[in-house]
Parts: C-alpha cells; sequence; structure tokens
C-alpha cells in the first residue's frame, strides 16, 4: 500500500476522524515537487512524512466542531478538556457518509475494529503507536494525566532545555574559572581536574559534614561520600542512621537540581579532601565545611557574574551546544497547531540571542528566525522570584538591549524581568492551561506548580544514558533477583524452625505436625545448614548490591533508583512536580500537538497479593481460622 493510498482510505472510512489530505508545506527542508511532502533529516538518506494537517474540503467548513472550554465536560480520567470535540453532521452528509450505519453495533466491536485498522494505518505511515514509545529511550513519561488539547500555551527555559550543552565542555570550562578564582583567593587547587563521573543530578550535599548523599524516596540516606571517598554502607548507617535528609533545611542541605550543579559539586567535593588534609591556609580564617562551600559557591559566581565564561561560550557556540535539528521543528508543529509560545529564561538578552540563533536559525525554513517562534520571549526573568512575585517588566526596543518600562506584554514583545502574572493578564490565560518546560527541578517545574499551578514537563537528558544502562544491567538485575528470592525462602524456612524450636524450649507445641515430630537434634542441625546458606548468599549478593547501576555511574549507581527496590528522591521529585518527564525537547517531535498523555497505574504494596488470589468472591475471614493455632 502506499502513502497516498493510505491517505485516501484514513480520509474516505472514518466516519468520526477528521479528513486528512495532503498539503504543500512552504519549508526549505522539504522537496518542492513532493506531493506528500518528505523533507530529509541532517545528511542521512531517512525521510519523515511531515505532510498531513486536519482539514476539511472547502465547501464543508471545518470538519469538527469544539465546545468552549465553559461548557466542556470532564473526561473519565478526571482531567478538564480543552472543549469537546463534536462530529458535524453537515460535513457527513456532503462526504456521503451515514453516521448510523458506521455506528451500529456495539461500541466495544467497533472501537475494536477502528483500533486495529488504525494500528496498521499508523504502521503504514511509519508512525510509532503510543505504547511503543513508552519504551523508548526518547519517550515522554507521565506522571499526572496530561492533555495537549487543553494546554494553550507553552513557555520554555533555554538553558539545558532548548539549549544543551556539552556537560564535559560548559561545566568543564566553568569548573577551571572556579580553580582560578579559588587560587586567587589562597586556596591549594593545584593539581585536581575536573571529573563528571564524580556527580549526578539529584544528588544532596550535606553542607555540616563535608558529604554528598543519594536519599531515596523517603529521605533516607543510601549511599555517602566524603569528599572524594565513598563511604562504607556502616559508615552511613552510623552518621545518618537516625535521621532523614529533609531539603527544607536549606542551611544545611543542597540539592543538585540540574546539570549545572555539577562543576560546582565537583569542586566542593576536591576541596574537602584538602580541607581534610589540612592543606588550606590558617589566613583563610578557620573553616568548617560549610563556609568551604560558601567559598566555592563565590568563586563560581565570580565565574557568571564576570562574563568570562559565557563570552568564551559566545565566541564559540558550537564547541559548547550539542545542535539538535528536530527541535525547530518540534516547536514550529506546536506553533502551528495554534499553541502559543514562550521563552521564560534567566540568562540576559545577547547570550539569549546568540544561543538561539546559533541553535535555531539554521534548522528553521523559509528565513525563519528563532524569535518567529515566540509570542513572547523573556529574559533576564530571575526565576525563581518570576514564579514567586512581581517585578517591574522592561521591554527591549533595540538590538543593542536599550529597555524601557511597560506593563502588559504583546505578541511578538521582548522583554526583560516581569512576572508570571503579567504574562498571564497578557495572554488571557492561566492556571492549567500554560505548560512550562525546564530542566531545573526547583526553579522551572517546582515553582511554576505550587504557585500557579501551571502544568510542568522537565527535561532531563541524562534518562537516554540511563535507559541504555538499565537495558545492559537485566541480566545482572534478574540473577540478583533469583538469589534475594532465594533467600526469602530459606530464611522463612529458617525463621519457622527457630520459632519451633523456641515453643519447644517453652513446653509449647510447634506450628505444624511435622515440625513437632522433629528431635531437637534434627531441628539443630537444619538451621545450622540453613544459616551457611543463608549466610553464603549474602556474600554473594552484598557485592551484587553495590554493583547495581554501575553502568550508569560506578559510585552512585542508577539515577532514577535508590537501591534495588526503591526510587531515589529525585525520582520523588520528579513525579511530585512534573506531570511529564523527557529526555529532550524534540521527543514532542514523535507526538502530536494534540498527545493525550496519560499516567500509567500506580501500583500499591498490596496489589501484588490481590493478584494471587484466584477467587476473591470465596476468601472471606472464616478462612482464617483454619489457619495453624498460634
Amino acid at each position: 500500500m502506499d502513502m497516498v493510498e493510505v491517505l485516501g482510505r484514513l480520509s474516505v472510512q472514518k466516519a468520526q476522524s477528521p479528513v486528512w489530505r495532503p498539503t504543500y508545506l512552504k519549508r526549505t527542508a522539504f522537496r518542492p515537487n513532493s506531493l506528500l511532502g518528505f523533507c530529509g533529516r541532517g545528511s542521512g538518506m531517512s525521510t519523515t512524512v511531515r505532510c498531513c494537517s486536519v482539514e476539511s474540503k472547502p465547501a464543508t467548513g471545518e470538519v469538527f466542531s469544539i465546545t468552549s472550554s465553559a461548557k466542556s465536560e470532564i473526561d473519565y480520567l478526571g482531567q478538564s478538556t480543552k472543549g469537546d470535540m463534536n462530529v458535524k453532521k453537515e460535513h457527513l452528509d456532503a462526504s456521503g457518509i451515514d453516521s448510523q450505519a458506521t455506528l451500529e453495533g456495539p461500541i466495544e466491536e467497533i472501537a475494536w475494529m477502528e483500533a486495529k485498522e488504525a494500528e496498521k494505518l499508523l504502521n503504514n505511515l511509519g508512525v510509532p503507536d503510543p505504547f511503543s514509545s513508552r519504551y523508548s529511550p526518547r519517550g515522554i513519561f507521565c506522571s499526572r494525566t496530561l492533555n495537549l488539547r487543553s494546554i494553550s500555551a507553552i513557555g520554555y527555559d533555554m538553558d539545558y532545555t532548548l539549549i544543551h550543552y556539552n556537560v564535559m565542555a560548559w561545566e568543564g570550562r566553568a569548573y577551571d574559572y572556579c580553580m582560578d578564582n579559588l587560587r586567587s583567593m589562597g586556596f591549594p587547587v593545584d593539581g585536581l581536574e575536573f571529573d563528571p563521573h564524580l556527580v549526578i543530578r539529584g544528588l544532596v550535599v550535606d553542607k555540616e559534614r563535608g558529604n554528598l548523599v543519594k536519599a531515596d524516596r523517603f529521605g533516607y540516606v543510601k549511599r555517602a561520600m566524603h569528599g572524594t571517598r565513598m563511604l562504607s554502607t556502616r559508615a552511613v548507617s552510623e552518621i545518618y542512621g537516625r535521621e532523614l535528609m529533609d531539603l527544607r533545611n536549606e542551611n544545611r542541605w543542597e540539592f543538585l537540581n540540574t546539570l549545572f550543579s555539577v562543576s560546582e559539586a565537583v569542586a566542593f567535593m576536591q576541596m574537602v579532601d584538602r580541607l581534610d588534609e589540612g592543606a588550606v591556609a590558617e589566613e583563610l580564617g578557620p573553616l568548617d565545611y560549610k563556609g568551604l562551600y560558601k567559598a566555592v559557591g563565590k568563586a563560581l559566581f565570580r565565574a557568571h557574574v564576570e562574563g568570562q565564561l559565557k563570552s568564551e561560550i559566545m565566541s564559540e557556540p558550537e564547541r559548547y551546544v550539542e545542535p539538535d535539528p528536530e527541535l525547530p521543528l518540534a516547536l514550529l508543529d506546536q506553533k502551528e497547531a495554534g499553541k502559543r509560545l514562550l521563552l521564560i529564561t534567566n540568562s540576559d538578552y545577547h547570550y539569549t540571542d546568540k544561543m538561539m540563533q546559533h541553535a535555531f536559525n539554521r534548522f528553521l525554513p523559509n528565513e525563519m528566525g528563532w524569535r518567529d517562534l515566540f509570542d513572547i520571549v523573556i529574559v533576564s526573568a530571575r526565576k525563581p522570584e518570576f514564579f514567586q512575585m512581581s517585578h517591574p517588566m522592561y521591554e527591549v526596543v533595540t538590538g543593542e538591549g536599550l529597555m524601557r518600562p511597560c506593563f502588559k506584554a504583546r505578541p511578538g514583545g521582548l522583554y526583560s524581568g516581569g512576572s508570571a502574572q503579567m504574562v498571564e493578564s497578557s495572554l488571557d490565560i492561566h492556571g492549567d492551561e500554560i505548560l512550562y518546560v525546564g530542566d531545573h527541578i526547583y526553579t522551572d517545574v517546582s515553582q511554576s506548580k505550587v504557585h500557579l499551578r501551571w502544568r510542568t514537563a522537565l527535561i532531563c537528558r541524562e534518562l537516554e544514558e540511563e535507559y541504555s544502562a538499565l537495558l545492559h544491567s537485566r541480566s545482572h538485575r534478574a540473577a540478583l533477583i533469583e538469589l534475594i528470592n532465594q533467600k526469602e525462602v530459606v530464611g522463612d524456612l529458617f525463621n519457622q524452625l527457630r520459632l519451633a524450636l523456641q515453643r519447644r524450649a517453652k513446653g509449647r507445641p510447634a506450628q505444624t505436625l511435622a515440625a513437632t515430630k522433629m528431635d531437637d537434634q534434627e531441628l539443630t542441625e537444619r538451621i545450622q545448614k540453613l544459616l551457611i546458606v543463608m549466610r553464603r548468599l549474602d556474600q554473594k549478593i552484598g557485592p551484587m548490591l553495590e554493583a547495581d547501576g554501575e553502568y550508569f555511574n560506578e559510585r552512585w549507581g542508577f539515577l532514577s533508583r535508590a537501591g534495588l527496590w526503591d526510587k531515589s528522591h529525585l525520582t520523588r521529585q520528579i513525579e511530585k512536580y512534573a506531570d511529564i518527564y523527557t529526555s529532550r525537547v524534540s521527543n514532542f517531535l514523535l507526538y502530536t500537538p494534540f498527545m493525550y498523555f496519560r499516567s500509567q497505574e500506580q501500583s500499591l504494596a498490596h496489589d501484588a497479593y490481590s493478584n494471587l488470589l484466584p477467587d476473591l468472591d470465596s476468601f472471606s475471614v472464616n478462612s482464617l481460622k483454619k489457619s495453624p493455632s498460634l
């Protein structure tokens, strides 16, 4: 079946679907004489269909109507929609489609047939179904159901969101400037080098103890490093066994929210070693770990404020910025679908303009510039205060950055400062009609969610590497789980025999008749044998647990996990504040701007037990009476 036939079938067979017809898209990336508008990506030969728009025949008007949002109902997953889509009868009549005949029969059968046909046509179009995207390193993962039809505006952060930097180059250079500033302050930094594998996003700095820790979703510390030395499990237990990591105590704990935190954390942990060695001069004053952390932060802050680092990046953007040709096309789809796009960044105007020109302009069609994509651009936004309070807004009126005060943003404008409330007022949209996309858990995602109830998306590039690491470790984790299951069975028998021996010592019968009939020697020998087996299993399991996640990071394991079974504190933050999360913005190109992101069923501790019960109807409390007497 060729593509024209596929599109033809889409236009005549679907009574409840919009009419799809080929359209000529005036984009330089497309072959001008191609009916279907195939476009090449990069220098390869592969092509992606970017050819269809939802349109109706001119004589019949729109394919479907939309109920206003004020009158729209609540969908079955509990999220408000941006108006319900309704079939237009006059369009069906004009097309010669009998809606009654199309809908005859049980809807379950109709839906099953339509879904099978849709799956076939999607396959012919080369479009993956939504379910397969969940199992892709470039999928968009959903924590809270999000219907893109309900989104009127999409705001974007820039650094590490729309612009992805080479971490080794960018953070390595930031580290170099930080070390230079520390040297000028009198700190011993000779011989130190940037090691990006020393830390990962989602770790927490303990400023009181000079430690870097990884906590689970409850705040229990699972791994820790003092300076650049990993602490043993026993040491971690002795230090943190009686306390929880609490991010609300900002005086002690510092969460590594973003990749921008890497250079600072590496520098601090290395300087902890120098402080412990007594290499820090007494002239710098009596320094504790908190004072050292402030000194490192001050040195890195100088590197940013003095402008040397950004000037170097602006002069050689190709060295620091990783290009993504698909990114501008993803935003172009959203804009053409009626979404109002916003750029809200803390970077200044000159840096923003230089980086966006480099990352976007060469990949946009018809001599478009990056500014043409956005309805409103806000630089020097001062997030998170941008979401928390009101600041004066200034309009940038010249290419040199000259500004004048203003009180309301207009479409196509470029502004500095202001607040999220001003954006809402200017666009006349509020709250959950706006989706904000950023890489910083606190500055971008948490604060826009907490203060404004905006919908949120987190960009975490490391997800792609973690996905690959999880695939590589499947056999290791399967073997580890098998050993743990074996120990659980052996341990259960050990516990039962131990209890039988305990009861016998008190002159009471064992739990079962078989255990009661065992003599003392047999009980003792069996217990000793099982104990030896369990100790040998521990010797095998322990190192395997330590090695779990080493494909991602040898010190810290997986980004999203804390131990074999539990989620990391970072994952808990993502689930709490990010409605969706993904590795890069261009992943939106794999979906439509009308996508319905549906969260998966959340498993509970008792779910596994309910699945094992063959007949819940016959289960009752009375069945417990059959259990052995206690």
